[in-house]
C-alpha cells in the first residue's frame, strides 16, 4: 500500500528533526549539552544547622565513577562534602571549578569530597571529571538511588546541591544551587574542618 506523500513528506520531516536531535544532545568533548530547564535549579541559599539541632549521622553506600565501592561510613571523623551533579547540569560546569579548587585546599585538612551523580552512566560521568578536571571521587546514584534516598530529608531536589557533614556524619549545613569557594570554604570551618597549616615565617635579610 502506497503513503499518501503529504504523510510521506511529514515522516521523513520528523525523520530529519529527530537526527537533529541526537546531534545536539552532545557536546565536542562527548559530554551532553547543557540544560537550562529541564531540572529543578537552586535558588543560592545556604542554611546552616547548630551542632544541637543536627541529625542522625549520613549513612549509604555506593559504586564511584571509577568502579570502586564507597561506604560514608568510613569517613566519620572527616568533614564531608556531598555535592550532587549531573553531566548536562549547567550550573554543575559553572561551580566544578571552585568545588576543585577548595578541594585541593582543604584535602590535607581533614576534609573529603564525593559527588553524587544523579542522572549519568559512568563514561559520561567520566568525561565530565577529566573536562573538569575533577580530583575527587563521585558515587553513580542512577540505578540504586541510595545516596539520594539517605539524603531526602534535607531535599537535594534541586541541582546542584552541596551538603557538608561534621565529623559525626550530620549534616551541618546545606547550599542549595550553585556555591562558591568562599561560602564552601566557610561551610568547611564551621562543620570542623583543620585550621590552615601556618605559614614558614620570612627569613630577615641577611
Amino acid at each position: 500500500m502506497s503513503v499518501p506523500r503529504p504523510l510521506a513528506r511529514r515522516a521523513l520531516a520528523l525523520v530529519a528533526l529527530s537526527t537533529l536531535g541526537l546531534a545536539a544532545c552532545s557536546g565536542g568533548d562527548g559530554l551532553p549539552e547543557s540544560q537550562g530547564s529541564n531540572y529543578i535549579e537552586g535558588d543560592g541559599t545556604v542554611v546552616q544547622f547548630p551542632p544541637a539541632e543536627r541529625r542522625e549521622p549520613v549513612e549509604f553506600t555506593g559504586t564511584t565513577v571509577d568502579g570502586d565501592t564507597v561506604d560514608l561510613a568510613d569517613h566519620r571523623g572527616k568533614v564531608v562534602v556531598l555535592n550532587t551533579w549531573f553531566a548536562g547540569c549547567g550550573p554543575c560546569r559553572s561551580e566544578a571549578p571552585d568545588l576543585q579548587a577548595v578541594w585541593e585546599e582543604y584535602s590535607g585538612r581533614n576534609v573529603q569530597f564525593l559527588g553524587i551523580n544523579t542522572y549519568d552512566s559512568a563514561d559520561i560521568a567520566a568525561s565530565f571529571q577529566r573536562r573538569f578536571g575533577l580530583t575527587y571521587p563521585s558515587v553513580l546514584d542512577k540505578d540504586s538511588g541510595a545516596a539520594m534516598l539517605a539524603l531526602r530529608t534535607y531535599s537535594p531536589q534541586a541541582t546542584p546541591t552541596t551538603l557538608v557533614l561534621d565529623t559525626e556524619g550530620r549534616v551541618a549545613a546545606r547550599a542549595s544551587g550553585i556555591v562558591d569557594d568562599s561560602t564552601l570554604s566557610g561551610m568547611l570551618d564551621d562543620a570542623g574542618a583543620d585550621p590552615a597549616p601556618a605559614e614558614a615565617p620570612a627569613e630577615a635579610p641577611a
